[in-house]
């Protein structure tokens, strides 16, 4: 609020209703997985928008997204590198004894609590869809 910085109060003033909102719904208190889970949710809905935005040749809205993007990511923890990606999945993978795509439930089952909120789930599925293959 003392630097003037309109884009990032507006942005932090989203992310707390989007908490309360959870809490009053849930009625408890939220712990830092949940609280990790709803900034990941709203970076995907801003990226989600972004491609939208981009596909309409709305360059002004893709850069107020993009700005809300760069301030939530400040809140989740730290991303994890390809190579950790890699290292998770071949982990994950000779956990589970998964030899076929039939197994891949099994793999991400594994992997997501370990990447939730360090990398895009998407993205990793792709990844294990691709070593199983």
């Amino acid at each position: 609020m003392l630097a003037k910085d309109k884009a990032r109060l507006g942005t932090i003033r989203l992310l707390m209703a989007e908490i309360k909102q959870r809490e009053v719904d849930s009625r408890t208190e939220l712990g830092d997985e949940e609280i990790v889970a709803v900034v990941t949710k709203m970076v995907k809905q801003r990226r989600d928008s972004i491609a939208q935005f981009e596909a309409a040749g709305r360059q002004d809205l893709v850069d107020v997204e993009a700005a809300e993007i760069t301030v939530l990511q400040e809140f989740l923890p730290q991303q994890l590198t390809a190579e950790e990606i890699a290292t998770l999945i071949e982990q994950a993978v000779a956990d589970t004894g998964a030899a076929a795509m039939a197994d891949m439930g099994k793999v991400m089952g594994v992997l997501k609590p370990k990447i939730q909120g360090r990398a895009d789930v998407g993205a990793v599925s792709a990844q294990v869809k691709a070593r199983l293959a």
